[in-house]
């Protein structure tokens, strides 16, 4: 059996209104199921994630291996001597960076600021809920 979401899920998983789930259905932007109440398939819903990441890329003049960048705002900065902690708040996600507190200051990090959080890493570690 695949995977469908209640509106509300969809709406919470593409960080966007239950509203505005509602208006792409009914523009047809996303199939439902014919579930009652209506459900979203899995896999529409996993499409329209990507293309709406697509369009929130930023283009930079970078260039850059890593393809995850959650771009936020700093929500705490903690230096302490040699070593920081930022923290960023992008959309619903939590990024911690540590750092030294020269990179802080030379990247002028404080409460409030904008900043790209780029992870390359060797290992994810993907769950699901329980059945």
């Amino acid at each position: 059996m695949s995977a469908s979401y209640k509106i509300s899920q969809a709406a919470r998983l593409l960080g966007v209104s239950d509203d505005t789930v509602r208006r792409w259905v009914e523009q047809e932007v996303l199939p439902v199921t014919d579930a009652s109440p209506a459900e979203i398939p899995g896999a529409a819903l996993a499409q329209r994630a990507v293309e709406l990441a697509k369009a929130a890329e930023d283009p930079t003049d970078v260039l850059s291996s890593a393809r995850n960048r959650f771009t936020g705002l700093v929500t705490k900065v903690v230096a302490d001597g040699v070593c920081a902690q930022v923290d960023i708040q992008a959309g619903p996600h939590r990024v911690v960076s540590l750092m030294t507190a020269e990179a802080v200051e030379a990247l002028g990090l404080e409460v409030g600021s904008l900043a790209v959080a780029v992870v390359k890493a060797t290992t994810v570690i993907v769950e699901t809920p329980r059945a």
